[in-house]
């Protein structure tokens, strides 16, 4: 009975929250839709809009010749570039800092102090990006940030563990995204939130908090903002989504609800067979996560980080059960809701680090939010109206002629402009330029993504009442240049870097597979005509080693190198790749003998030495070692002298390999210094990927300050490889590795583990992987296979 009675008390409490915040939604409702009413909001518009023009006006011969007159901001290199050279950059991002701090923080350009935060924020800002569009060749590429600039900035800030941590939780999330979810879109969204929440931590900052704790609180923002991020694309986007059968959708948000209401995760029940295991992934992360944001709040807090995230989640579920073709729904339905969800979706952001929010910052968020979700909402139009979904737009055309009451929702929205320019923000200058600039973008925008026609017609169906105003409207949309935003910069090319970055991991995949399967079907030594009898022991013994569960990697890195980039003939270049492997294969059967290593298992099966006996795998690891000589010689479509230099490149790099086996056996059971490490590690490893990459340029006839760039990437990769080797020889298992694990705290060797730790060597390999990245951006390289190599060398798991 009792427990019954704590449900109810729960739920009853959580029904006053909606109610309460309802109220002051109804309130705002009432306001907005007397605006439009009485057409008073384009009355006081029309002066502002028309300054607007004045200062945005593009000349009648520039629209006449149609010219062209800057980049399109999805240029974003060139567009900087632009924008730089004109004297502009301060100004593009002094707007749209501006509007970050309204809309995002709810900051107000009046208060002096927030005009010089957003005044040095921007300096900043400009110079940064002067610095990394100058310096940067990818501009063709556009790349403004990648996991390089992350983990450097995360260096600068001592937080590397934490942005290894969240790097790691983004490649989950995003191996776990179903099919039916825009997967770039949910990524974005989560990235936005976690970098929302850190704003407001840095924001929180004061000049002069310690450099341990800056690190703490930021680090701390990050966990926060990627536990609340994950609502989007695990409850926000799964439950608007088909992915879900009804069954599940209901339960699920059900488990939801008692966590918002009593505090507690529940079990997560049965789910459809097809849906088990991203329920259990899902279930794990959100667990973890809503566990994390508690243990974060103060006892004051507490009770507003559940009561704004009840209401935002109830608001979204209310507007989720609506359907497009039910033909009741009050205008009070449509609109309180969207303007909960909106405003409750930044206040929120406060409330999960646990800040103290003011009065005024309450107020200013809750009356921005629909501003920008009715924006969002219009520029989603058709694409709601294709899944049916209920927005004011959509339920507007849909049912506008036979429900004359139904307010016109971009009328509301200019309402809304209306009120944030003069009674929230004062008639404040700066502010006005944001927004205006901003909803007239908006205008542009649309009709450039539906063509002339289309946004001709949606805008008769959407024209506001008061005919001047629509008129002016229209007229600006012809008659002057699109205002652009920072942060519309940053989404769209994050959006296109999350797509080319997919695109380019299967184009990586594939061609990892196109060459290993090339590479594997010209591996095995065949018998001669003259003595098979007498050659067929040995022969068979080095094509034993040479099967099995190789990634062959080097010699697929030559093959990219030699075919991808300098254009050499696949058949011209596998003599050298087969060299590469038999080179590689000798030097692990020597690896694995008795005398040095003693392995039982390589490549999922047993040793050489364990098949036959030491003595033959001695003599097999001696013969393909000339074999790879006699295949280098072979490479007769090159240039004679080029390849005299690739077979004594070859043979100083194979000695440089003894000599580091030979120290790595005579300093076993020793303590090394993390620089003996290294070296020992380059020669061991890192030199044979750098044999990969240069000998394919030296048949090119490459410069010598680009090979040093090359040798550059292969040294660090080469250790950034061994680290991670030496992470997954600790923490992995030797049926997913095809070798012994543990080897080497057996033989008492020093390792990356050893010496720093996982965590430590873990921040050692990321700190490789950055300069490899950083040596590999000088090549300008035509592939991005490179980069997803490194990708894969730090996140396989064998």
């Amino acid at each position: 009975m009792t427990h019954h009675n704590d449900n109810q008390d729960n739920d009853n409490q959580a029904a006053g929250w909606y109610d309460k915040k309802a109220a002051q939604a109804s309130q705002y409702f009432e306001l907005l839709s007397a605006y439009v009413h009485r057409q008073d909001y384009a009355e006081h518009l029309m002066e502002e809009v028309k300054a607007w023009k004045q200062q945005h006006h593009r000349p009648l011969l520039s629209r006449l010749l149609q010219v062209r007159k800057e980049p399109r901001p999805a240029e974003n290199f060139t567009y900087l570039k632009y924008l730089q050279y004109n004297g502009r950059l301060n100004d593009y991002l002094s707007r749209s800092i501006t509007y970050i701090y309204m809309r995002d923080l709810g900051a107000s350009p009046e208060n002096p102090a927030i005009q010089q935060r957003i005044q040095n924020l921007t300096v900043k800002i400009e110079h940064l990006l002067e610095q990394h569009v100058n310096s940067n060749h990818e501009a063709a590429n556009g790349n403004l940030f990648s996991f390089k600039d992350l983990y450097r900035w995360g260096q600068k800030e001592q937080i590397e563990p934490v942005i290894i941590w969240l790097i790691e939780k983004l490649k989950q999330v995003r191996d776990h995204i179903p099919e039916g979810i825009h997967k770039e879109h949910a990524q974005r969204k989560l990235i936005k939130l976690i970098a929302g929440v850190v704003m407001h931590a840095l924001e929180e900052l004061g000049e002069d908090v310690s450099a341990e704790e800056r690190s703490r609180r930021l680090g701390e923002a990050i966990k926060l903002g990627y536990s609340y991020g994950l609502t989007y694309p695990f409850i926000d986007d799964l439950l608007d989504s088909d992915v879900l059968s009804p069954e599940d959708n209901l339960q699920y948000a059900q488990m939801i609800r008692h966590a918002l209401v009593t505090g507690i995760v529940p079990e997560p029940g049965d789910w459809a067979r097809q849906h088990e295991q991203l329920a259990a992934f899902i279930y794990r992360e959100l667990k973890s996560a809503f566990e994390y944001i508690q243990s974060i709040q103060r006892d004051e807090t507490r009770s507003a980080f559940f009561e704004q995230t009840y209401v935002f989640f109830h608001a979204q579920e209310i507007d989720r059960i609506k359907r497009l073709d039910y033909a009741a729904y009050s205008n009070e339905e449509l609109y309180i809701p969207i303007i909960l969800k909106s405003a409750a979706s930044r206040t929120i952001v406060r409330s999960v680090l646990a800040a103290d929010a003011s009065a005024d910052y309450e107020e200013r968020t809750f009356y921005f939010g629909i501003y920008n979700q009715l924006a969002d909402d219009f520029a989603d139009l058709y694409e709601d109206l294709e899944h049916q979904s209920v927005t004011p737009y959509t339920y507007y055309l849909t049912h506008r002629e036979n429900r004359p009451d139904l307010i016109n929702p971009f009328e509301l929205y200019w309402a809304v402009v209306h009120y944030l320019i003069h009674h929230l923000y004062q008639g404040h200058k700066q502010v006005q330029e944001a927004i205006l600039s901003r909803a007239i973008s908006s205008l542009h925008r649309c009709r450039s993504r539906l063509g002339y026609d289309k946004y001709k017609f949606l805008m008769k169906e959407l024209e506001p009442s008061h005919t001047p105003f629509a008129v002016l409207l229209q007229q600006l949309v012809r008659n002057s240049n699109p205002v652009q935003f920072f942060d519309k910069l940053l989404r769209d090319q994050l959006i296109s870097s999350l797509r080319s970055q997919e695109e380019e991991k299967a184009q990586f995949r594939q061609t990892m597979e196109n060459a290993r399967q090339v590479i594997q079907a010209s591996l095995p030594v065949t018998l001669p005509q003259e003595d098979q009898a007498f050659t067929a022991d040995i022969i068979a013994a080095a094509n034993y080693s040479l099967q099995g569960e190789s990634k062959l990697l080097r010699p697929v890195i030559a093959y990219v190198m030699g075919v991808l980039e300098y254009g050499f003939a696949e058949t011209d270049l596998l003599p050298l790749l087969r060299s590469l492997e038999y080179m590689h294969t000798a030097s692990l059967i020597f690896d694995d003998l008795p005398s040095q290593d003693n392995a039982a298992t390589r490549r999922g099966r047993p040793t050489l030495h364990e098949v036959y006996d030491s003595a033959s795998a001695e003599l097999a690891g001696v013969y393909l070692i000339q074999k790879a000589m006699q295949e280098q010689a072979s490479l007769t479509s090159f240039d004679p002298s080029r390849v005299q230099s690739l077979m004594k490149y070859s043979a100083e790099r194979a000695g440089d390999m003894c000599a580091g086996q030979m120290k790595d056996l005579s300093t076993r059971g020793q303590t090394l210094t993390l620089e003996e490490l290294n070296a020992i590690c380059y020669y061991k490893t890192g030199i044979a990927f750098e044999a990969a990459l240069v000998m394919p340029a030296i048949l090119a006839g490459t410069p010598p300050d680009v090979i040093d760039s090359i040798k550059k990437f292969a040294y660090h990769a080469g250790i950034a490889f061994q680290i991670q080797d030496d992470v997954l020889d600790t923490e992995g298992h030797a049926q997913t590795l095809g070798k012994d694990t543990q080897m080497d705290r057996q033989n008492g060797n020093s390792t990356f583990v050893t010496i720093l730790g996982v965590e430590g060597a873990r921040q050692a390999m990321w700190d490789h992987y950055c300069s490899a990245i950083e040596a590999v951006e000088k090549l300008k390289l035509k592939t991005a296979f490179f980069q997803h190599f490194l990708d894969y060398i730090i996140h396989r798991s064998h």
